[in-house]
């Protein structure tokens, strides 16, 4: 059953940005796009200018994010988190058929 992963990131200084884009400059997001399962990996900004970014993350089954989990980018990923000093809130949206 496909579903959805809200992850906000929250940093001060532009950090949460910063991160977004250095995941993107540095090809981690192409990589996790191309991951057999994923569905959709997009980072979005607030209007406001604030201090949080939203991923909006979806895949296929348990088993595909699973797998991106015990991947070797998760460790760069976790990487990039803590040298922008980000704070994570995470939240799973189950399809509706």
């Amino acid at each position: 059953m496909a579903f959805t992963v809200n992850i906000y990131y929250t940093g001060t200084n532009g950090s949460a940005k910063d991160f977004a884009q250095e995941m993107v400059s540095s090809g981690l997001v192409d990589k996790i796009r191309a991951e057999e399962g994923n569905l959709r990996y997009e980072y979005y900004l607030p209007m406001d200018g604030g201090e949080t970014v939203l991923l909006i993350d979806a895949w296929e089954s348990r088993e595909a994010l699973d797998f991106h989990h015990k991947s070797p980018m998760m460790k760069e990923i976790a990487a990039l988190r803590d040298k922008y000093k980000l704070k994570m809130r995470v939240q799973k949206f189950t399809e509706i058929k």
